[in-house]
């Protein structure tokens, strides 16, 4: 009606399909069937007439060529052992070829069929010695790393003893090491050298039975001057340094006297007689004490004034009363007596 204001009332009718047609608008002449995805996994869809009046005309077409029109899902005899998903030494069997159906291909073990899996490699070897079934220091060999053949490991020992599907009795003797593990003038005993035991050695002192140790050396040795006993001045000697000799050491004063055991020896040190003397020029030196260690104690007198006088050193004596210039400018200052 062109001849009216009349508005929206035109009409759309498609070429391909006459019935195909709309008011007030354009009409849906055309629809590409393969926007829903009509095909199964891996195929290719083609809608050659994207229609509605010709629908069900799109085709899937398998990596193989198969080519299926106007069906859902093509039967694609996929065989998915091709090529082999399983591993060397192993047959692959698809069941079902003439389908679309995937991961139902086998894997069996062509040293042991009964041996096998679906959708992927069989398990057909086993490294036992993966598992670290053999002790520490020993080496372990699976000579044939299959399930049909377990317990055909060995473990050998570093002295050749060699032992199949256990770990092996290596019968170590610790004591036989080189170097030997106890210490100088000591015995190595190992109780248990029929087992793989370790750390059960026994070291004991030659010099004392008594003192022994076990997976290492013995304390046989203190010398005992280490911790200097002595007084100062005085010189230390232990003349066998064992734990078993305890008290033995000595301590010997520089004037020859010796104590046997003592911390302190008395040296009877008479700090007098040094030279050359601790006091000065015109000074008495005594010591009060002569039969003790006790040093620093001696006393310096001066000659000219016994009430002058010092301990552990020289008194002062002399006094130069001029030092002080006590006279005035000018002036000579003497002082005849510097006492």
């Amino acid at each position: 009606n062109t001849a009216s204001n009349k508005m929206h009332d035109f009409e759309c009718t498609c070429k391909s399909d006459p019935n195909l047609k709309a008011v007030d608008g354009p009409a849906t002449c055309d629809k590409d069937e393969c926007k829903s995805k009509p095909c199964g996994a891996s195929q290719t869809c083609n809608d050659p007439v994207k229609s509605l009046g010709s629908l069900g005309d799109f085709t899937c077409t398998c990596g193989n060529g198969v080519v299926a029109t106007g069906a859902a899902v093509a039967a694609c005899e996929t065989d998915e052992c091709i090529p082999s998903p399983c591993g060397m030494g192993q047959t692959c069997t698809d069941p079902d070829t003439a389908s679309n159906k995937l991961h139902d291909f086998e894997c069996a073990c062509d040293k042991d069929p009964s041996l096998k899996a679906t959708d992927g490699p069989a398990t057909c070897d086993k490294d036992e010695c993966s598992s670290s079934p053999c002790d520490v220091d020993q080496v372990c060999n699976d000579p044939v790393k299959e399930l049909t053949s377990l317990k055909d490991f060995t473990c050998t020992c570093s002295n050749g003893v060699v032992s199949t599907g256990a770990s092996a009795i290596c019968v170590v003797d610790e004591c036989a090491a080189t170097p030997p593990p106890c210490g100088a003038d000591q015995t190595c005993t190992d109780p248990d050298t029929a087992s793989n035991k370790l750390h059960d050695f026994v070291c004991t002192c030659n010099s004392d039975a008594n003192l022994k140790a076990t997976d290492g050396p013995a304390t046989c040795n203190k010398d005992e001057c280490a911790s200097s006993p002595c007084g100062m001045g005085q010189t230390c000697d232990d003349p066998v340094q064992s734990v078993g000799s305890i008290g033995d050491f000595t301590c010997t004063c520089g004037n020859g006297v010796v104590a046997t055991g003592a911390a302190v020896v008395a040296c009877e040190t008479d700090e007098c007689a040094a030279v050359p003397s601790p006091c000065g020029t015109g000074q008495t030196c005594t010591d009060p004490d002569t039969a003790s260690n006790k040093l620093h104690d001696f006393v310096c007198t001066c000659n000219s004034d016994p009430n002058l006088k010092a301990t552990d050193g020289p008194a002062t004596c002399d006094k130069d009363e001029c030092a002080s210039n006590p006279c005035g400018m000018g002036q000579t200052c003497a002082d005849p007596k510097q006492s």
